[in-house]
């Protein structure tokens, strides 16, 4: 490592000296290409982009995952442990190759691709202009030879509309503006205070997913009958939200805003009303994954199939858990606690806009927590400071397993929902991402995927 850096070093100075761009070899340049904190960073621009934009949690997960099989597709071919997931995924044809007998810098190939969906399916082009500028000179003072990175470049361009445009026939387009219509029948979700706003994405379900065969493929139990007398299971089951919510632990209340992950949460203070903006649910967890990314050191391509695994089981959770919501349509607690016992209790957290069986956070820390499991163990401990900037703490876990329960029982101790919304949630979620693993195979060698 430190003979590749004074190579590196001694190409730029000549460069310096000659007033002109010096080639280095590509062990050189590839080596500094190869640099997993490079995508780390771009990924980190990712989520600040989402953020600014504010995409809700659902389609912030198509985002990341288009945009992560585009980076993975790209870098694959670099390492012949690696195989497409063209012809696994759901109607995701084999991606271009690359030309035989010419040469790539596949890690710059892969930033490419990364970008360029990266950019297409957001909304704040501005934000990416700088930093792609700023990026990619990287790339260019490795010594890279210049048919070298124009190739790659393209080669990057290339998977990145392979990808748009399979992302272009997944229904997202034919379900924008769907607005649902509530029913007010007894027991069904109607809009939440404080800004009683519509249900978000009713028909994400009609979504093509990535691995399920489909939306209802894994059944949830049905959820407690509604029934207001005082002794059913249902109002049990809301008068534990009641209690736990009026008198909440210190810990209770600091697991609840830790998981908030609320990307729009809205404050009103009289007649003023404002909003802070922070990360979705897949954004925190795919932020865990370049944490254990970090601290076990993966290289770039392990990095990379890690992000591409856990966004993809989010996405598809992300399906399973609206499939599931949009069918039982089921009452949040707030609306009941306010309209049989208590017209001023709040939740902790800000009820979100879509009913509550099952979670989703619940649904999707599951599905993503599950992959890790399966790709690093299940005793991989990590201590969590991806939401620190934003004032909620810094949480520590012994393991994947550990971290999604603890992130199912936030929503509970939130007042957002009932007990069996977050633990059939967690339930589905794990199910989900079994499938995926199983369905979306990265290694080549079965054992190595066995022991991966």
């Amino acid at each position: 490592m430190k003979n590749i850096f004074l190579l590196a070093a001694a190409f730029g100075l000549a460069a310096v000296l000659n007033g002109c761009k010096q080639s280095a070899p590509p062990e050189v340049y590839n080596k500094l290409a190869s640099d997993p904190q490079l995508f780390h960073n771009t990924s980190m621009q990712l989520t600040n982009v989402i953020i600014h934009d504010i995409f809700k949690p659902p389609v912030a997960s198509r985002i990341y995952s288009y945009s992560f099989l585009a980076a993975y597709e790209a870098l694959a071919p670099s390492d012949s442990e690696y195989q497409t997931l063209g012809g696994q995924l759901n109607k995701f044809e084999v991606p271009p190759r690359p030309e035989q007998g010419k040469e790539y810098c596949y890690p710059l190939a892969s930033a490419k691709a990364f970008t360029v969906v990266g950019r297409a399916l957001t909304f704040s082009s501005d934000m990416w202009d700088k930093y792609e500028t700023d990026f990619f000179k990287k790339y260019q003072e490795m010594g890279i030879p210049d048919e070298v990175y124009e190739r790659s470049i393209a080669y990057g361009e290339q998977v990145a509309k392979h990808v748009l445009d399979y992302a272009a026939k997944d229904h997202y387009k034919e379900i924008r503006g769907f607005r649902y219509t509530v029913t007010n029948a007894p027991g069904t979700w109607v809009p939440t205070p404080p800004t009683y706003a519509d249900a978000c994405e009713p028909m994400w379900n009609t979504v093509r997913t990535f691995t399920l065969d489909s939306a209802g493929q894994f059944k949830c139990p049905a959820p407690a009958k509604y029934d207001l007398n005082e002794k059913s299971k249902f109002m049990q089951l809301t008068r534990e939200v009641y209690e736990t919510g009026k008198n909440l632990t210190e810990d209770q209340r600091t697991t609840a805003y830790f998981w908030d992950d609320n990307p729009f949460v809205t404050n009103v203070v009289g007649h003023v009303m404002f909003a802070n903006k922070k990360m979705t649910p897949p954004g925190h967890w795919l932020a865990i994954t370049r944490t254990i990314a970090n601290d076990k050191k993966l290289s770039l391509m392990e990095a990379t199939e890690a992000y591409a695994l856990a966004s993809i089981a989010m996405f598809d959770g992300f399906v399973s858990c609206w499939d599931e919501k949009y069918k039982s349509v089921r009452i949040r607690p707030e609306t009941v606690i306010n309209n049989n016992w208590d017209p001023n209790w709040r939740p902790y957290l800000e009820t979100p806009a879509f009913p509550e069986y099952v979670s989703g956070h619940s649904t999707i820390s599951a599905s993503c927590g599950t992959v890790l499991t399966q790709l690093w163990g299940d005793n991989v401990a990590f201590t969590d400071t991806t939401e620190k900037k934003y004032g909620h703490g810094v949480k520590s876990f012994k393991s994947f397993k550990e971290a999604y329960w603890d992130a199912s029982y936030s929503r509970m101790y939130g007042g957002i929902h009932y007990r069996d919304g977050v633990e059939e949630g967690t339930h589905l979620g794990e199910s989900v991402g079994q499938w995926v693993w199983m369905k979306a195979v990265t290694r080549k060698s079965r054992e190595v995927i066995a022991k991966r």
